[in-house]
């Protein structure tokens, strides 16, 4: 994230708590951190993400800087649902930058090499969750968390993978890409490890295309909802069918 940014968006792990300032309504948030009931400690909470160049596929609607804006937006909801939900986030970049407090790894190898290397080495609980799923809430994180399961995993649209809970990670490894879901349930089978469904609306919406906004904005309440009304997206309807249109230009 850029300077202009960081003046916006400023994350900082406060004591035992995550304090966000928030750059839309002008307010403080900070959200006690919770422990795991089980263990005592925070889950640790990996988010992969992409810094530049993000949302490839958002390009007919957005600009480049607004695609990398509305990519931390998103970012920034994931990371405040896993904080509220007990879990301390940290980032794994594609490349190196900064996100104002939060714990940034990063590795220029592809998404399954990068995560399983971190499973190797991380013998107890681990959750990964996309940074594209702004809706998660803390209530559909827990449910993952608390699962009594070896593992949970959320399934996303179109056969992919939009978060995975392991007990104990490194008895696991990824296979991201494709249709990842039942890849990621047979691997659960082949490492004899117990695996729970979890049927999450919220977690399970992830966004990738310009129709994928409709959800958001129906159902968002955060910074990366309000950062598209911010520059004039609006819910439409023809024909039945619901879309989006953009009003207005946007103002950075």
């Amino acid at each position: 994230m850029n300077d202009a940014s960081s003046g916006q968006i400023r994350f900082q792990l406060l004591h035992a708590g995550l304090m966000i300032f928030h750059p839309f309504f002008h307010e403080r948030f900070i959200y006690p951190a919770r422990s795991n009931r089980c263990t005592g400690m925070p889950v640790p909470a990996l988010i992969p993400f992409k810094p530049r160049n993000p949302k490839t596929r958002l390009s007919c609607i957005l600009e480049l800087p607004e695609r990398e804006k509305f990519a931390h937006m998103m970012l920034c909801d994931v990371v405040v649902a896993a904080g509220e939900a007990g879990c301390e986030p940290f980032i794994l970049g594609t490349e190196p930058f900064s996100f104002n407090g939060l714990r940034v790894l990063d590795d220029p190898r592809g998404l399954n090499d990068s995560i399983n290397a971190l499973l190797e080495v991380t013998p107890g609980p681990l959750l990964i969750i996309m940074a594209d799923v702004p809706l998660a809430s803390a209530s559909a994180i827990r449910r993952m968390i608390t699962t009594s399961a070896d593992m949970a995993i959320v399934p996303g649209r179109g056969g992919g993978t939009n978060a995975i809970f392991l007990s104990r990670a490194n008895r696991f490894r990824v296979n991201y890409y494709g249709m990842s879901f039942e890849k990621h349930l047979r691997i659960a089978e082949e490492c004899g490890l117990s695996c729970e469904v979890i049927d999450s609306f919220l977690i399970h919406t992830d966004v990738d295309e310009k129709e994928d906004l409709v959800e958001l904005l129906i159902h968002g309440r955060g910074m990366s909802s309000q950062y598209l009304r911010d520059l004039g997206f609006a819910l439409s309807v023809e024909k039945g069918r619901v879309g989006v249109v953009r009003e207005k230009a946007g103002q950075e």
